[in-house]
């Protein structure tokens, strides 16, 4: 009898048991969706976007291209990807106290070769990163010539501001629906390969989506590229989320009025989908504090993705201060002078210069790691110094 009780024991505990376990798995179950759901990505509160600010130092660099390259293309390519060449100059840029880089991408180089392109972006970052030097990336560009090509790409036009470099999409692209998919693909799979790399400060989606390029190839703009733009700029914001990067995404505005009742709906969309808010300046430092309040509405962080035109006035001595008290992200244009040929200014479109402008407007290196002004890079290390050393 004592056996017969022992082995009923023995069976309720063993059903107990199982229905216990049972219950757990289905709680776990019930739970997976719930978390799923939770992972989608949105545009980011002002109360996240200032949280992830508020982990960052003061981020002060410059637009990279480095100097053996004329544009995006040339860069990245791999018979012109030079990874000794990025060393030395983010080396310089280490020594003055930068710590980010904003860099150019484009769809060429995904559609011809972009596991390349991927294992040559994460050599870049793994050498950015040895110099303490996060990136921001640039996904898509409306600047200069609408008509890309791939391969070997053409040598400078003396004396010309930017003569080789190319927009992405081109032209062609933007104007063909068939080749959405394909960009869609580029912005995706891109994002999505590096998505959680704390290397990448985050993606900047589009570059001035609505220039028109006066006076250098207005001629041969799109008259409705802006109306174009602004359709597949909206779609690029939602591809690039959908990738859910743990990075912010962003546009920078660059032109206009950016008041509540007078911008134009392509800015008010950059600015509304954007995690963070950029933008660009190359006007005097009264300018520039006005910028700011225009855009401080928005309660998130900002950063200044372009900036520093000598002869306009916006000079790192006239902005980096303003910037400091308002902790402000500054990225100026240009870092060393190579084939971009940006020490040149815009207006050498339209005017013919036979030697180096008496003011450099772009620019912080000569090609041998030499500053242009030393009270400037002496400056810039400084001011940067005071912050980010504490």
């Amino acid at each position: 009898m004592k056996n017969k009780n022992k082995l009923i024991a023995i069976a309720l505990f063993s059903v107990l048991t199982i229905s216990c376990n049972k219950n757990k798995n289905e709680v776990k179950t019930e739970q997976v969706p719930t978390e799923t759901a939770a992972t989608e990505r949105t545009i980011w509160t002002k109360e996240k976007a200032n949280t992830w600010y508020a982990k960052q130092p003061w981020l002060v660099g410059a637009n990279f291209t480095p100097g053996n390259a004329i544009n995006q293309l040339e860069m990245w390519q791999a018979d012109t990807f030079d990874p000794k060449k990025i060393d030395q100059e983010l080396g310089w840029a280490e020594g003055i106290g930068m710590n980010v880089m904003r860099v150019y991408l484009h769809d060429l180089l995904h559609k011809d070769d972009s596991e390349g392109l991927y294992k040559r972006m994460d050599e870049y970052l793994t050498i950015a990163d040895k110099h303490h030097i996060k990136t921001l990336f640039v996904l898509f560009d409306s600047c200069w010539d609408p008509f890309p090509v791939s391969g070997k790409q053409r040598a400078p036009q003396s004396f010309l501001h930017n003569s080789g470099w190319v927009q992405s999409p081109g032209q062609k692209a933007l104007l063909d629906e068939k080749q959405m998919p394909r960009l869609e693909k580029y912005i995706k799979e891109t994002v999505a390969h590096f998505k959680n790399d704390n290397r990448i400060l985050g993606w900047d989606v589009w570059n001035e989506p609505d220039n028109m390029n006066r006076p250098a190839y207005v001629k041969v703009e799109t008259a409705n590229k802006e109306e174009l733009v602004y359709k597949l700029l909206e779609k690029t914001f939602e591809w690039a989320r959908s990738s859910n990067p743990s990075q912010p995404l962003t546009s920078g505005v660059w032109a206009g009025n950016w008041s509540e009742k007078g911008m134009k709906p392509i800015f008010k969309l950059q600015l509304e989908q954007s995690d963070v808010i950029s933008f660009h300046c190359y006007d005097k430092p009264a300018d520039f504090t006005n910028r700011i309040k225009e855009l401080k509405r928005y309660g998130k962080p900002l950063l200044c993705t372009e900036y520093m035109a000598r002869p306009n006035g916006s000079t790192f001595e006239g902005f980096l201060p303003i910037a400091k008290e308002n902790k402000i992200a500054m990225i100026n244009w240009g870092f060393v002078d190579g084939k971009t040929q940006t020490k040149f200014p815009w207006d050498s479109w339209t005017k013919k210069y036979t030697a180096a402008p008496p003011v450099w407007f772009h620019e912080i290196f000569n090609s041998d790691g030499t500053p242009y002004k030393k009270s400037e890079t002496d400056f810039i290390k400084k001011i940067t110094s005071e912050v980010n050393s504490k």
